[in-house]
């Protein structure tokens, strides 16, 4: 019976969203060519399952201490098969080198394949592709906040020697898995206060960075990515990895550029610079992330922002071109509903700009009937997605409306609640 209701509501929203043009079945098949890469690090708060001794911050920061935390990697591959569970369509998977499984003590700067080869095995069981990123942080040889950057010559080197390793192991990924692994390199490298050299760590950074990538990798295989950061937890007034310095290095390189949403102003919105930068660039990845009022990596939610992104990549054309991944880690919460309310939300802002009849825009635009085409996207705002979304859930044989929740809280009552 409720099935049936949900297949009426659908047919009704299919002839609204008929009479402006837009068909709902095509827009159900390209939404589901559209994956999102699913962040490992939200399902244990950046712990990682390396053993290097005790961890430093490393400029990161996971509040909370919600019951439930998975104890190893095989638990936390539990919960991330949940929370597919709960999400409609085909994704990827996101790892952190600090996801690293070795049977013994290995240093990052020696990480090889095999040290993930059960989260290979596991994403072919997935059916989903990997995304890998190299970890300069909560390690000893981050030292004074500096990795890449460092005037120390073994600290430098250790870390040109992880950046190396790590793009072999994405190469490995993409190579097993069929789908290219987009290995996305962020750094913490900072000052706390004013530093009397902005110039040296970043013409450090280049010639780190060039290093690294000195090695040709086929892109079928791996396709290398630059993360940029306004400013960190320990470098609030200088950051060497800036917008703007990685920005130059990916045009001049042809690498990935980055933009994390949260790691910009707060008032800054990097949804106008996706058709800027993909001017200059074939591709691009983005990190959704929620910042309230500093870079503090919140649960993504329906805002205007995850709508403004997504609505610029449907505009442009750009789904072939832009990669999306989640970033952020809540402990407040249960971990496995953190995963299902963000990775949901990002898809239903790619279902309602779908759903825009984009031609239809432009073309008020080019004739400049200017009022038309603000009465328009006014309008668009309240037409029945949500019955749409209903629909591509029921297609995908996953929970509707709040019934997900249901779920979640035998999972928790089942299985997190019986860890110590």
């Amino acid at each position: 019976m409720k099935h049936d209701l949900f297949r009426k509501a659908y047919d009704g929203s299919r002839q609204i969203y008929a009479e402006y043009g837009v068909d709902t079945d095509t827009v159900l098949e390209r939404l589901s060519a559209i994956p999102v890469s699913m962040q490992c690090w939200q399902g244990d708060d950046v712990t990682g399952f390396e053993k290097v001794g005790e961890l430093s911050d490393g400029g990161l920061m996971a509040t909370g201490d919600y019951p439930g935390k998975p104890r190893n990697a095989d638990e936390l591959r539990m919960d991330m098969e949940e929370a597919f569970s709960l999400i409609p369509g085909r994704h990827r998977i996101n790892l952190h080198a600090l996801y690293a499984e070795p049977d013994s003590k290995v240093e990052r700067n020696e990480l090889q394949p095999e040290h993930f080869s059960r989260w290979i095995d596991w994403a072919k069981e997935q059916g989903a592709g990997l995304d890998f990123n190299p970890s300069f942080f909560a390690h000893p040889m981050v030292r004074d906040g500096f990795t890449l950057t460092s005037t120390d010559e073994g600290v430098r080197r250790f870390w040109i020697e992880h950046g190396v390793s790590c793009r072999k192991i994405g190469a490995c990924m993409g190579r097993e898995l069929g789908s290219p692994c987009i290995t996305n390199f962020w750094i913490p490298d900072g000052h706390k206060d004013l530093p009397a050299d902005r110039k040296g760590p970043r013409v450090r950074l280049m010639s780190s960075l060039d290093e690294i990538f000195s090695e040709k990798i086929d892109p079928g295989y791996n396709r290398d990515s630059l993360e940029s950061k306004l400013f960190g937890i320990g470098s609030e007034s200088y950051v060497a990895g800036s917008h703007e310095f990685y920005l130059g290095y990916a045009i001049r390189n042809q690498k990935l550029l980055c933009l994390d949403s949260g790691h910009f102003h707060p008032t800054e919105d990097i949804s106008d610079k996706i058709s800027a930068i993909l001017v200059h660039l074939d591709e691009i990845l983005l990190h959704i992330s929620r910042g309230v009022r500093w870079d503090s990596d919140h649960v993504v939610i329906l805002n205007e922002e995850p709508k403004a992104i997504a609505r610029e990549i449907v505009r442009g054309d750009f789904t072939s071109r832009v990669h999306i991944g989640l970033d952020y880690f809540d402990a407040t919460i249960n971990r496995v509903a953190a995963w299902v309310i963000g990775m949901r939300n990002m898809i239903k802002a790619l279902l309602i700009a779908l759903l825009e009849p984009s031609a239809l825009l432009r073309e008020l635009e080019v004739n400049g009937d200017l009022t038309a085409r603000l009465a328009l996207m006014e309008e668009l705002k309240t037409l029945p997605f949500g019955s749409v979304w209903d629909h591509y859930c029921l297609q995908n044989d996953v929970p509707t409306g709040k019934t997900w929740l249901e779920e979640i809280e035998r999972y928790e009552r089942d299985v997190l609640s019986r860890r110590n």
